[in-house]
């Protein structure tokens, strides 16, 4: 398929509008077919569910185009089972898992001519949602609902590529213990905006979030997992029930351990141990994996040995390794890859 017309070495993180997306819309107890349709806008009640009360969840994960020329995905059995669980925690009916993958490979198809050639540094971005449109007053889950997936062409999440990050110890919480820290829920992400946008103002790229109990125990930023690296190159990343359970996380852990030969440890991570580690990465779908340099706790840096000018060892190890699996340089582990076309 020819692709189109685009600057694909300069593309940004954001939204550009493809040719299809997939709609699918649950009543009276079941969900339809489905369709793709060209049409990206929406029309709600002003009372719908979602509108009233934040009743929506949502996933991320992306397409690429592999060394050999076909479309895949990464793992997109994992982001049909965390949507899955994020609906039923928000009382919202399940999409199918099934029809989850079969929606993202007929959407991808359909806009095949947005993912980004190999090599350009690009991917296409997918993004699965589902929101209340049923009319609620009164608080209660909605009887009606809508899935749906775009995709968008994009660039590196971080531009100017990958470049170690200072982060600050937020005084904010993200989530409380036994909430909805754990689910991809965009009520989660609402609450994180006043904490980004203050730490951007304060000249810091992230924030760290502490636990809300006792906020002496790492927990995650409001968009990537925490993995860090011990000075014997342990890889250790924190063990919450308030962390969202990153795909990319889990996927790089199994590599620290199948691939790489390293001892891993998924482990409550005190906060007083943070300076103690040589390396520290920020980890999700749209960055993989992002050095830190520099964590800053209300005027006391934190400098890690490795990540103060580039990846430390073992991160770029992790990052090189992933990313090799996702481009077919190296063998996938068995349902790693999903290949479209």
């Amino acid at each position: 398929m020819e692709k189109k017309n685009l600057d694909w070495e300069n593309l940004d993180f954001s939204y550009k509008k493809t040719d299809k997306r997939f709609v699918a819309n649950y009543h009276d107890g079941s969900w339809d077919e489905g369709t793709l349709t060209g049409d990206d806008t929406l029309v709600l009640s002003e009372c719908a569910g979602v509108l009233q009360y934040s009743q929506s969840c949502f996933e991320g994960l992306k397409a690429y185009t592999t060394e050999d020329g076909h479309i895949v995905a990464f793992r997109p059995d994992m982001n049909a089972k965390r949507m899955e669980d994020s609906a039923k925690r928000l009382e919202m009916p399940a999409f199918p898992q099934e029809k989850f993958i079969d929606a993202v490979v007929r959407t991808v198809k359909a806009n095949a001519a947005y993912v980004p050639p190999f090599g350009s540094g690009a991917t296409l971005y997918i993004r699965p949602y589902m929101f209340a449109t049923g009319p609620v007053i009164g608080v209660a889950p909605s009887d009606s609902y809508q899935f749906r997936i775009f995709t968008t062409p994009v660039g590196p999440y971080f531009k100017g590529g990958v470049h170690p990050l200072t982060l600050c110890v937020s005084d904010f919480d993200r989530a409380a213990p036994h909430g909805t820290g754990n689910i991809k829920a965009g009520l989660n992400y609402a609450m994180s905006l006043h904490a980004i946008v203050t730490a951007h103002k304060n000249g810091f790229n992230e924030n760290m979030y502490l636990d809300a109990a006792t906020r002496t125990k790492v927990e995650e930023t409001g968009g990537a997992n925490f993995i860090f690296v011990t000075k014997d190159n342990k890889v250790v990343t924190p063990k919450s029930d308030s962390i969202l359970p990153s795909i990319t996380r889990r996927s790089l852990l199994y590599i620290a351990k199948n691939y790489l030969g390293l001892e891993v440890e998924e482990r409550e991570v005190p906060f007083e141990e943070v300076k103690d580690f040589a390396e520290c990465g920020l980890c999700g779908t749209a960055a993989v994996i992002s050095p830190v340099g520099k964590i800053v706790d209300h005027g006391k840096d934190i400098c890690f040995p490795s990540g103060m000018q580039e990846m430390g060892p073992i991160t770029k190890k992790l990052h090189d390794t992933l990313t090799g699996i996702q481009m077919g340089h190296l063998e996938a582990p068995k349902g790693w890859i999903k290949v479209i076309e």
